[in-house]
């Protein structure tokens, strides 16, 4: 059984919660916090989350599919260079893609300087309506300093992800693995597919469950961006200096052993 194929089974391990049902949480008071691991440590974190968690359910399906197109300036990349700095605020430009229902949505992403993340976004036909017609360039405008004459398509990824929801209904937690990335400007592609980025939502006043699991697997908070580790990985002109660092610990966070006692429970 291949990775996905145990990722998918544990998936479906777990009781199943609808969009619907979704729509009841309401996290007033919430806090993001992600981390960044390996497939083999999210094969056992799936393990402990059952009794714990729902997985999402849509068409009968515990995984979906999606495909991100983001934008950048011409020439400067701006808003790599200032999401790759820290600096506040910033703003994405993207079309996501859910890749099982067809639909696209193009979103703008804006973080402000109190470290707010607000995201506003409209339905589009396709991604090729958006590049080719400038379809939303009204929406643009009127939420960004741009015009689809000032960017250009950058960085493009695609990814699958699970959400699990706890009983108590107090969290969300996406997680995201099987990442692949291709750059229209370079035309050079790069496969992540041990990479699992999780994050998890949820309302601070209340004790969540995944953290104590997340201890035990050794799995620490960590910064990641998709954006900022495809650009690095498929685009060797841009200066990234700044990023060399923080690539390499993600990568040795992805390729660090599980603990010794989930090595033996493997081996039984």
């Amino acid at each position: 059984m291949s990775q996905i194929e145990r990722i998918t089974y544990l998936a479906e391990q777990l009781p199943p919660i609808t969009l619907d049902e979704m729509k009841s949480i309401r996290l007033m008071n919430r806090m993001d916090t992600k981390f960044v691991t390996n497939t083999e440590t999210l094969i056992e974190l799936l393990k402990l989350a059952k009794g714990l968690y729902y997985s999402q359910c849509i068409d009968g399906s515990r995984i979906s599919s999606y495909r991100t197109q983001y934008w950048d300036d011409l020439g400067e990349h701006k808003m790599f260079h200032t999401h790759l700095c820290g600096h506040l605020p910033r703003t994405k430009v993207r079309v996501r893609t859910y890749v099982g229902s067809d639909q696209s949505f193009l979103e703008i992403k804006k973080k402000n300087n109190h470290g707010k993340t607000k995201k506003k976004r409209i339905t589009v036909p396709s991604l090729e309506a958006v590049i080719n017609d400038h379809y939303g360039e009204e929406f643009l405008q009127e939420l960004t300093e741009f015009s689809f004459d000032q960017i250009q398509p950058t960085l493009g990824n695609e990814f699958k992800r699970i959400t699990l929801v706890n009983y108590n209904k107090t969290e969300r937690l996406t997680i995201d693995f099987d990442i692949h990335f291709h750059n229209r400007e370079t035309g050079r592609s790069a496969e992540n597919d041990h990479v699992v980025i999780i994050e998890l939502k949820r309302d601070g006043r209340i004790p969540s469950p995944i953290l104590p699991l997340l201890r035990q697997l050794r799995v620490k908070p960590s910064g990641f961006s998709k954006y900022c580790i495809g650009t690095v990985v498929t685009n060797s002109e841009i200066k990234q200096n700044r990023f060399k660092k923080r690539l390499a610990k993600v990568m040795k966070l992805i390729e660090k052993p599980l603990p010794s006692a989930f090595q033996e429970n493997q081996q039984q």
